[in-house]
């Protein structure tokens, strides 16, 4: 009997301890992400403060900004994912630079990229012998995946520029700079949005742990 509880009790301590690591982990990653944001949006304001310098103050002006009722081309979504037997997490992802004329979900994009992934696969295949003794690949089944990876990164450049084009055809790099750092930014806040829930449902853990140690 006493073998039997101190096997359990070892076992309770290794896993209150692998929490507190959890939890420390966690903590450092979401410390070096807040680090990250704020440099991100420090670097953004100052290539945006050198662009207004020198295009001029009446070139970089919120009296330019298209203040019309368009849909908007980046969107946040929530999405539930399976912790667990019995819980579920939320996880943020962002659906970045969608066209206006011709919207594109995440899920198309990320089905694009499955497409990809698969035709890679497939393309490593062996090739397969015809009745009339030609090889053929698989890789001919599915042409069309190859070019959505590209497809969608042409699409993202076609709306960073047409959103600067606001501001003239011809705008400062430090501009498009400016441009990049915030929609780095944005990227570092989403990941902080993440990790501060891995970071609670952590502490939820060693909470617990703790509390049913101490009864």
């Amino acid at each position: 009997m006493e073998k039997g509880e101190d096997a359990e009790l070892q076992s309770s301590n290794h896993e209150r301890d692998a929490n507190v690591l959890e939890f420390m982990d966690s903590t450092d990653s979401y410390l070096v992400l807040m680090n990250s944001l704020s440099s991100s949006l420090r670097q953004g304001w100052l290539e945006l403060a050198s662009a207004r310098h020198s295009m001029g103050a009446s070139r970089i002006s919120s009296a330019l900004f298209d203040l019309k009722s368009h849909s908007a081309a980046t969107t946040l979504q929530l999405n539930h994912q399976i912790a667990g037997p019995e819980a579920e997490k939320l996880h943020f992802s962002l659906c970045k630079w969608a066209s206006s004329e011709s919207p594109k979900s995440c899920s198309e994009e990320a089905k694009f990229e499955e497409e990809d992934k698969l035709l890679q696969r497939t393309s490593n295949s062996p090739k397969v012998l015809d009745q009339d003794g030609s090889s053929n690949s698989v890789q001919e089944e599915a042409p069309e995946a190859t070019e959505s990876p590209r497809t969608v990164e042409d699409q993202a450049r076609k709306e960073r520029l047409k959103s600067l084009s606001m501001f003239g055809m011809l705008v400062s790099p430090k501009l498009r700079a400016a441009q990049s750092s915030f929609e780095t930014a944005l990227e570092i806040l989403v990941e902080v949005a993440n990790k501060r829930a891995d970071l609670l449902d952590a502490y939820d853990q060693v909470r617990e742990k703790m509390e049913s140690a101490t009864k």
